[in-house]
């Protein structure tokens, strides 16, 4: 008996894997018949320019070698561990004529694994694909059938189909077919619909099918149903989903030797096929990101056509495989082209390797044979230079856009921060039209514009001429620190404060505003407390009494406190930004403006303020001054303690991160804690304030600001101001090998429980005042108002009501006066509410709501 051999060849990470199904030769009637399923791995070398062997591997199957088969092979992906790897299906047949079919995943060990196997009573010829898992799908009598390994059972779909152009893998469907069947018309033939179907004139339709999750897809996202029977084969470019919409691009090759372009379900190109019959269509990128469509013919033929152009490349006949993938290693993919050779059985004696560009390998190939090969690729190169030349100049129309359009906008960004810089030193600024800059106007350019600057300034608040206590600068790590000390008087009545640095409008390359951070930082005059936060009222010292009569009062202590818990502290407000930016011009000017409102206190109204900026003064920052560290941090060690002056320990807390965290030991005290913060972590008090460490160790934890509160021998508070998450970490895993293990740490967002609490308390009270008070001005409002404030008739309740029901006429007269005293009675509960005040009291209660939610969120 003859050797029986199939062979199979595949592509896999740059390697041509051939299998060989085989037998050995045998006598008629002896027993022990094997078949043997062997790889081999082949490699292209670029110095032999041929391809090597590098592995090879074998499997055994029992049975007789004329009743095997490989159904087919491709590149899957295992659901186990999600590796691509090579998978086959073998055809095996068995008694009363049950085909069996196994499929093998090949590991990287050459070896082979079983997946799983089924039994059918017919052979696989239609349509047959493997997937990710390992799965098959196929069609047999116009069924479609999917089976995968975690299955049990072959699943079938419930439709009828004629064909399958295309199967896939989508990232939301899964696998996805799109077939052709019979175009399911309507029931009743009178629908009007059915003249104008386009299903219903071509007899057919596609559609496309999700498998797992068995959901039906109209088809005409694909192509339209005209195409349905002239389609053979489709390749899916792109699909998305895009506004709830399928977005789809394709190619498709018909039996009418076309290749037609879709997108969207609508028809963008075509191009006439060289040769008939064409079967499959692949795509591969080549270098420059050159997109190909690669079409192969029942006749051996196969043809390359450019995605650009949309016109034939190359041509080649007699071709027996055709290979996409990275063969040579360049990182882009080549196509290998495996040609009919009946001299030599090896399939990879004769073959090209090219990508249309400088990849060009050919072996026992004349040269002189592949002239329209040559001829084919010269005219199409000079198409893709042509086409490439027109969208190289629309790139250069677009930039000179763009370019002008940054112009126009630094331009616009400028003479805006110019403006504001001239509106702060109260200096005339006239702006330029826009017509001057190829802008459109957003104002009426009649109106004057120094007149309405001069109506700015004139509105701006008086402040005194001295208002700047100080003004300084340091530098710590990358970050610029500029802080601003006012005078005790003025800052007592500003509140929402912030700061910003303009840089000097000499560079017009960049925005002259630098983003910055800001911060405030209170210190009381003792020295006791550090903390970075703005100013909090205190509690009262017990409940108010909610009595409306006395509110106005309650107002005017709650404000008299307030400044007096200020005006026992200093404030200082402080800008943070990167420092590395600003270096890079070698010596800048800024300016320091401070936005805030001003509060004014009047009797009865604590609400009105005005937004005000001001002129802080100029600093100047250079890289020589920063090699000469001159704005520095210095902190040194004096005997036990830590000196430096009050900005350097500002701008060390302002360029730290601050971490609040409650220690509790339920068994042992916390008298580690001291003796971890004095020794292992090398901290030192402030000479001004003792309970504020200084960490002197040398490393990242140096510069570290630790206090540490004892509450009770079982609880404290420990606060930390690191330069980054990272020291707090280290920190931290410094303090748990101190502790005792029952201890509990707890970060606490932002201050004390029991000061939160009470705060809590007077937000809420101030919530009811305000609602009271609004529910007042309501009621004068109403007591003052004409309609109702004056009742010119009588009442009914005045007059005795026996008077009236004497008569007839009483008791119609009765019965008017009633109707007209309920009618009354109805407007006033329906009147409406000035528009003013209704915003004023909704303003005021927002604020008040929005203050307590911010507190529950904090003792959260």
């Amino acid at each position: 008996m003859l050797l029986h051999e199939q062979k199979e060849i595949l592509s896999y990470n740059g390697e041509v894997l051939v299998f060989q199904l085989s037998g050995p030769k045998h006598m008629e009637g002896a027993a022990g018949k094997t078949t043997s399923l062997s790889v081999r791995r082949m490699a292209f070398n670029r110095d032999t320019k041929l391809f090597i062997q590098k592995s090879s591997g074998v499997f055994i199957l029992q049975g007789n070698p004329a009743e095997a088969e490989m159904i087919c092979c491709s590149n899957i992906t295992d659901s186990r561990s999600g590796l691509v790897l090579p998978c086959v299906l073998l055809k095996k047949k068995k008694r009363k004529n049950i085909l069996k079919y196994l499929l093998l995943l090949l590991h990287s060990s050459n070896q082979f694994e079983k997946c799983f196997h089924f039994k059918l009573d017919y052979e696989l010829k239609e349509d047959v694909r493997l997937f990710a898992g390992p799965s098959v799908l196929w069609r047999h009598a116009n069924r479609l059938f999917h089976i995968s390994r975690g299955a049990c059972a072959i699943r079938s779909a419930p439709l009828q189909l004629s064909s399958v152009v295309w199967a896939g893998e989508t990232d939301d469907e899964g696998v996805l077919v799109l077939g052709v069947r019979a175009a399911c018309l309507p029931e009743s033939q009178d629908e009007p619909e059915f003249s104008s179907s386009d299903g219903a004139i071509w007899g057919s339709e596609f559609f496309a099918y999700a498998v797992e999750t068995q959901k039906l897809i109209t088809g005409t996202s694909f192509m339209p149903h005209a195409y349905s029977r002239v389609v053979s084969s489709v390749c899916v470019c792109k699909k998305e989903v895009l506004r709830k919409q399928l977005r789809i691009s394709l190619v498709a090759v018909t039996h009418k030797n076309q290749l037609i372009w879709f997108q969207d379900g609508l028809p963008k190109g075509v191009c006439e096929l060289p040769y008939e019959k064409p079967c499959s269509i692949k795509t591969a990128v080549t270098t420059g990101s050159n997109l190909l469509f690669i079409v192969s013919f029942a006749s051996g033929n196969t043809c390359a056509i450019w995605r650009d152009s949309f016109q034939v490349a190359s041509k080649w006949q007699k071709v027996n495989y055709v290979l996409v993938d990275d063969f040579i290693g360049s990182g882009t993919e080549q196509m290998l082209l495996l040609f009919k050779d009946d001299s030599c059985e090896d399939v990879l004696s004769t073959f090209r390797i090219t990508d249309f560009g400088e990849i060009d390998y050919a072996s026992g190939i004349n040269d002189k044979d592949d002239t329209p090969m040559a001829e084919g690729l010269q005219e199409n190169s000079l198409l893709t230079v042509q086409a490439l030349e027109t969208r190289l100049q629309a790139g250069y129309t677009s930039i000179r856009e763009l370019q002008h359009h940054l112009r126009l906008k630094k331009k616009v960004i400028l003479e805006s921060c110019r403006a504001l810089i001239d509106l702060v030193q109260e200096r005339s600024h006239i702006l330029p039209t826009a017509k001057k800059e190829g802008l459109v106007s957003l104002w009426d350019d009649t109106e004057n514009p120094l007149h309405s600057l001069n109506k700015e300034a004139s509105m701006t608040a008086k402040v005194p001429e001295h208002f700047v206590e100080k003004l300084w600068q340091r530098v710590v790590d990358d970050r610029l620190i500029v802080g601003v000390k006012l005078t005790e008087s003025f800052s007592l009545l500003l509140s929402d404060v912030s700061l910003s640095l303009v840089m000097d409008s000499d560079l017009t390359l960049i925005s002259p505003i630098i983003e910055c951070q800001n911060k405030i930082i209170t210190l009381n005059k003792a020295f006791s407390a550090l903390a970075i936060s703005s100013s909090q009222i205190e509690p009262p010292p017990k409940k108010m009494k909610l009595d409306f009569d006395s509110k106005n009062d309650l107002e005017k202590d709650l404000h008299n406190r307030s400044l007096k818990n200020q005006s026992d502290r200093a404030k200082t407000f402080i800008a943070v930004t990167s420092l590395s930016p600003l270096l890079a011009f070698h010596s800048v000017h800024c300016t320091v403006l401070l936005h805030a409102k001003k509060t004014k206190h009047q009797s009865g109204d604590l609400q009105k303020s005005k937004k005000i900026t001001l002129l802080c003064g100029k600093i100047l920052l250079s890289l020589e001054d920063i090699s000469r560290e001159k704005y520095s941090v210095k902190m040194l060690r004096d005997n036990s303690y830590c000196t430096g002056s009050v900005e350097d320990i500002l701008a060390v807390l302002a360029a730290s991160i601050r971490f609040s965290f409650q220690i509790v030991s339920s068994d042992y005290t916390l008298t580690p804690v001291n003796s971890w913060l004095l020794g292992e972590m090398e901290c030192t008090p402030f000479k001004e304030c003792h309970n504020n460490l200084f960490c002197q160790r040398v490393g990242n934890l140096h510069r570290t600001v630790l206090n540490w509160t004892q509450k009770s021998p079982f609880e404290g508070v420990l606060t930390l101001f690191c330069r980054n998450v990272t020291v707090l970490f280290q920190c931290l895993h410094s303090l748990t090998r101190v502790l005792p293990p029952s201890s509990d740490i707890k970060l606490l967002r932002s201050g004390s429980k029991e000061r939160l609490t009470d705060q809590l308390a007077l937000a809420l009270e101030n919530e009811v005042l305000i609602s009271r008070k609004s529910f007042s001005s309501k009621e004068n409002e109403v007591e003052k108002s004409e309609t109702w404030g004056k009742r010119t008739s009588k009442k009914i309740g005045d007059a005795p009501v026996a008077s009236f029901l004497d008569s007839k006429e009483g008791v119609q007269q009765f019965r008017k006066k009633l109707q007209h005293e309920r009618e009354e009675s109805v407007l006033s509960m329906n009147q409406a509410m000035n528009g003013a005040l209704y915003q004023k009291m909704a303003l005021k209660m927002a604020e008040a709501q929005l203050h307590s939610d911010m507190i529950v969120w904090r003792l959260s």
